[in-house]
């Protein structure tokens, strides 16, 4: 049996009536399937942005340097300074 798909196109405003009539267990669902898909794409995003690439590999870098603060000295100098 093979499988088909098909594709809805639902006006907005008629989607945001919808999701307003749901149950909050339901709206908790639909708010997690959305976090983890906009996650999803803003990591794709940031994989193919030079700028950010560049970024990565800077802080990469330093880390291999030495050049960073572990947590423990982080929390350590915060108390210093209050």
């Amino acid at each position: 049996m093979t499988q088909e798909s098909v594709e809805l196109v639902i006006p907005f405003e008629s989607l945001v009536k919808s999701i307003t009539k749901l149950h909050m267990k339901d709206k908790f669902r639909l708010w997690e399937l959305l976090d983890e898909q906009m996650a999803h794409a803003e990591e794709k995003t940031w994989e193919e942005d030079p700028s950010v690439q560049a970024e990565i590999q800077e802080a990469r870098t330093a880390y291999q340097e030495g050049d960073y603060v572990t947590i423990d000295e982080y929390i350590a100098q915060r108390r210093r300074k209050n």
